[in-house]
């Protein structure tokens, strides 16, 4: 059963009173959602691909958490925060919502892309529903 999902405005305001605050000079959004083109066709050219009409999403809490451990551990980050939808989702529908906050954007950019790109190889599972 999908989730409901969070509102950015509260977990920035969250972050910003958070103790880690004072150390952090960039906050970055990722926002992933259903899309309609197949995953073969965006990331390898496929064009034998049909609509993607939903997706069924799923993930391991304890992988997540681990990723998100060792994401802070990398230079000048501060915050972390991570919510994962689950169950049938639709296309437009929100899969998951990632937030990290650190020193400078360098680092930042680098910790979103780690994060996210760890979450979606090694804890989560996405299969594709076509009409």
């Amino acid at each position: 059963m999908k989730r409901q999902s969070p509102s950015i405005d509260a977990w920035l305001k969250e972050a910003k009173a958070h103790p880690s605050a004072s150390r952090v000079g960039m906050y970055l959004i990722h926002n992933g959602t259903v899309r309609q083109t197949a995953k073969a066709k965006v990331r390898f050219g496929a064009e034998d691909c049909r609509d993607v009409t939903g997706m069924l999403f799923s993930y391991q809490q304890d992988k997540v958490d681990a990723v998100i451990s060792d994401t802070y551990k990398m230079d000048g980050i501060y915050y972390i925060k991570v919510w994962l939808n689950e169950g049938q989702l639709n296309v437009g529908d929100d899969i998951m919502y990632v937030l990290v906050g650190g020193d400078i954007r360098p680092r930042v950019v680098d910790a979103l892309n780690y994060l996210v790109g760890r979450i979606k190889n090694e804890c989560v599972v996405e299969t594709e529903l076509h009409a």
